[in-house]
């Protein structure tokens, strides 16, 4: 053993280049996986410590014990408690103080017009509570709101719109409301709480914009006496409190706030950064096993004089293992830095571009590290398991053999094994995504569709550089000629140093195709669906903005240049014990606007009592019309209603719709969602988009879009979202970029004499170095290639799954430039990688090359 280690270390020292390209590839995945981890539990940590500072004064939090959930969220909507239920909580031996908290939407517009925030996280309004222990938000500037139309708003919210104390703005509640910025305060030492914005009115404003009865508020916030604790406080006030309306502790509350605003954003944004690691360290596997692979052929010769020697076959695996573990340990330790580096980066970076990265120590925990540095060690110990195990096998008699070059490639068996897992993974994708539906089946046959293309890679690179090079031997003759044979050389070198490109393409290839087709469906459900002209919306994404006013309809059915509008709000309530989310309209006006498909039954006939059902739910829920289903509300009111009519399509108008009388009873704060616009025969666009416009500015100056608009801004995040993909998947095409000159490098190593004979007989320095490069991009290419055939295929299953796992519709949809792009970028890296090489293999000295062994 103590023979196997001095023998690693002396190789290392003498060949520490041959492995520089390893290291890179290792520190880069680990260095992004730890910063990922670091980055994650700072966040986490910091939004803990925001959240338990704002609610330390508040001991316990009242109100409605049920909450109704609509499928994809996960807070519920929950009934108001009265205030006057502060009389009875006061009386409660051991309470010092208990006031109602109002909160409702409230979306701030900011000196320039826009509205402040929306894009996901709320924006918030509610009443200022004036004991400041039960205030979450701490006055920092100017003083609380006194009288009617003043307000306190987060010091985040005010810089971000460019408010200042004295100035004057519009609030939606939807209605617009005019108000004047007295105050600016902070949120458990922050100045927001992530991106959530706040507005504090008066409690006679908060209950007037914010609740649809006076005498309402969300919740009453309670602080306790000196020695009583908060559990105590809970168990003394549960007796005294109404059968519907429950009490929990100050901490729950708190942890239910910091789930509710950062838990589920840190968890997804946490597994979404993982997900990329994960790509970066798949490709760096390849690179890393090619980097040995290399290596041991090289070395075939050296080790077979070992054997002959008398070493063992132990003792010379064992030799590359431990060469393998020096460059894993130091690689990944490195990486351990730069990954607390990268999140420090983004402590930085983040609040620069508008996310609010919360100032104080990086949290640094022993899984964020230990778990990177246990990946880092494992993935370059696995990829270099078989070429270890292959140098172990070195018979003795090679020694004698002239050249050590790898030339193992397409095998029969491998052939046979690839064809057969090709037709397994086409068998399970189709039927995952043409049979039977299902996600798990689609995803599996996906996997081995991936495994088959690696298998069969040998296989298909000699075909592939074959025609790829075909048009290069006739281009750039002799050059191109000995590129190309240079390339087939090692199929199996070419087809691992490609993989690694494979993937990181077939990444952004499936991203982007899955991109387009969400786009694309977009499209075609507003084309389908909204036969309007023009679309009137609050611009926000998720639980973010306002909504729009809902007398905002009615003022616009009444210009001259409109024949219909119709709002559409939304409400929820559970129809026969399952939360269900119900659009809010006029149905009549909704199918005039709206494209419902076929409609069984009367749309005008609902009334109060009286519901409209998509026909999928109406078949989920075993229902047709002229049955009954019962609905309850947030208030607890239990109703029976009478399915009148079944309509087609639910794309835009929703599974349930109800009229505005039959919700008015149970609505909390009234908002809009959308409103469509269909203009009178005669009027043109730019003037009834015109005279809409002038209309919704009395409104808070909504978005007036036409529809073709209307569905581009609707994918709008998608572009975000794809350029985000984008740049992190740039770490996986660098890491495959990495590998490609690695391997060229070590390949011109491998091939000096060749290379000095082919100078010694005339070739220039620039005919070399264009060889190299070429190499590079017929390598390059190859990989390309198959990322594009393989990230297109990817695609088109998850669009297909999607498309079998939702009630929407997906449309498939190829983007032949941005995939054009993507190849271009593809051949451009291969080029770049084969730059150093390059230049490495022109400045050999000839005599010396052709001396070398």
């Amino acid at each position: 053993m103590n023979a196997s280690v001095r023998l690693s270390v002396s190789s290392l020292r003498a060949h520490r280049r041959r492995f520089a390209g390893t290291f890179l590839a290792v520190f880069l995945g680990v260095a992004f996986l730890a910063g990922t981890l670091v980055m994650g539990d700072t966040l986490r940590a910091s939004f803990d410590s925001m959240f338990g500072d704002a609610a330390r004064g508040t001991d316990a939090v009242v109100r409605s014990a049920d909450a109704i959930t609509t499928p994809g969220e996960s807070q519920g909507v929950r009934e108001p408690v009265a205030t006057d239920l502060v009389r009875t909580v006061e009386k409660v031996p051991g309470v010092a103080a208990a006031v109602p908290d109002v909160q409702g939407a409230g979306q701030l517009v900011g000196a320039d017009g826009e509205p402040i925030g929306g894009q996901g996280p709320p924006t918030l309004a509610g009443n200022w509570i004036t004991d400041p222990e039960l205030n979450p938000y701490r006055l920092a500037e100017g003083c609380a709101p006194q009288r009617s139309g003043e307000v306190v708003v987060n010091r985040g919210a005010a810089e971000k719109g460019g408010l200042r104390i004295g100035d004057t703005t519009i609030l939606r509640t939807p209605d617009p409301v005019r108000v004047t910025v007295v105050g600016l305060a902070t949120f458990g030492g922050e100045d927001g709480m992530a991106q959530v914005t706040f507005t504090g009115m008066t409690m006679a404003d908060a209950q007037k914009y914010l609740t649809a009865r006076p005498g309402e508020a969300a919740t009453i916030q309670v602080r306790a006496g000196p020695g009583v604790t908060q559990r105590e406080l809970v168990d003394r006030l549960t007796p005294v409190l109404p059968q519907d309306v429950e009490a929990i502790t100050g901490q729950e509350s708190a942890e239910e706030n910091n789930e509710m605003i950062a838990g589920q954003f840190l968890s997804v944004f946490t597994l979404f950064l993982l997900v990329f690691s994960g790509v970066a360290l798949l490709v760096a596997t390849f690179s890393i096993h090619n980097t040995f692979a290399i290596v041991v052929a090289q070395r075939t010769r050296e080790n077979a004089l070992l054997r002959a020697l008398g070493a063992s076959r132990r003792q010379v695996t064992v030799a590359a293992l431990v060469e393998a573990g020096a460059v894993a340990v130091t690689a990944s330790l490195a990486g351990l830095a730069g990954g607390i580096g990268i999140a420090a980066g983004l402590q930085t970076l983040f609040p620069a571009i508008g996310f609010p990265f919360p100032e104080g120590d990086l949290v640094v925990t022993g899984l964020s590290m230990a778990l990177p540095l246990a990946v880092g060690i494992v993935v370059c110990l696995g990829s270099a398991l078989l070429p270890a195990v292959r140098a172990g096998r070195t018979a003795p008699l090679a020694a004698l053999r002239e050249t050590a070059v790898d030339t193992s490639g397409a095998s029969r068996p491998r052939a046979i094994v690839g064809t057969a897992l090709v037709a397994l993974a086409l068998a399970l994708t189709l039927a995952g995504v043409l049979v039977t539906p299902s996600v798990w089946l689609a995803g599996t046959g996906a996997a081995l569709a991936l495994v088959a293309f690696v298998v069969l890679g040998p296989v298909a690179s000699s075909t592939a550089v074959r025609l790829l090079g075909s048009p290069l031997a006739r281009l750039r003759g002799v050059t191109g000629a000995l590129a190309r044979r240079n390339a087939l050389r090692s199929p199996k070198r070419t087809a691992a140093t490609a993989s690694a490109l494979m993937i990181g393409v077939a990444v952004v290839s499936l991203f982007t195709v899955f991109g387009a087709s969400l786009k694309a469906t977009m499209d075609q459900t507003v084309s389908r669906s909204f036969a309007g002209d023009v679309a009137v919306s609050a611009p926000s994404l998720g639980a973010g903005g306002s909504g729009l006013s809902p007398r905002l309809a009615g003022a616009i059915q009444e210009l001259p240049e409109v024949d219909t509008a119709v709002g559409l709000g939304r409400g929820v309530a559970e129809v026969d014990g399952e939360g269900r989310a119900l659009t809010v309209t006029d149905p009549v006006a909704l199918a005039r606007t709206f494209d419902l498909g076929t409609v069984d039954g009367s749309l005008r006939r609902l009334g109060t009592d009286g519901i409209a059902v998509t026909e999928k739910e109406a078949d989920r829920q075993h229902l047709t019309t002229g049955d009954h289903a019962q609905l309850t509300f947030t208030d607890g009111t239990k109703e029976t209603f009478t399915v009148r009519a079944v309509y087609g399509r639910s794309e835009l108008a929703g599974d349930y719709v109800v009229t505005r009388a039959a919700w008015a009873p149970h609505r909390t704060q009234d908002s809009d969602t959308l409103v469509a616009v269909t203009f009178e025969d005669g009027v043109s666009t730019d003037a009834g988009t015109a005279a809409v416009e002038k209309a919704a500015a009395a409104y808070g100056n909504p978005e007036v879009q036409t529809r073709d608009a209307y569905a581009q801004s609707s994918a709008g995040g998608i572009d975000m979202i794809l350029t985000l993909v984008y740049a992190l998947l740039a770490l996986a095409v660098l890491i495959a970029l990495l590998g490609i000159a690695n391997t060229l490098t070590l390949a011109i190593h491998e091939r000096t004499r060749e290379l000095g004979l082919l100078r010694a007989v005339g070739q220039t320095r620039a005919q070399l170095r264009a060889m190299v490069r070429w190499e590079s991009v017929l390598v390059a290419a190859f990989g390309t290639a198959g990322g594009l055939g393989l990230g297109a295929f990817l695609g088109w299953v998850l669009v297909r799954a999607s498309d079998g796992a939702s009630d929407s519709a997906f449309a498939f949809a190829m983007p032949p430039v941005r995939l054009a792009v993507v190849a271009l970028v593809g051949l451009a890296a291969g080029a770049l990688a084969g730059l150093r090489p390059a230049r490495r293999a022109a400045r050999l000295d000839v005599l010396r090359a052709v001396a070398a062994e």
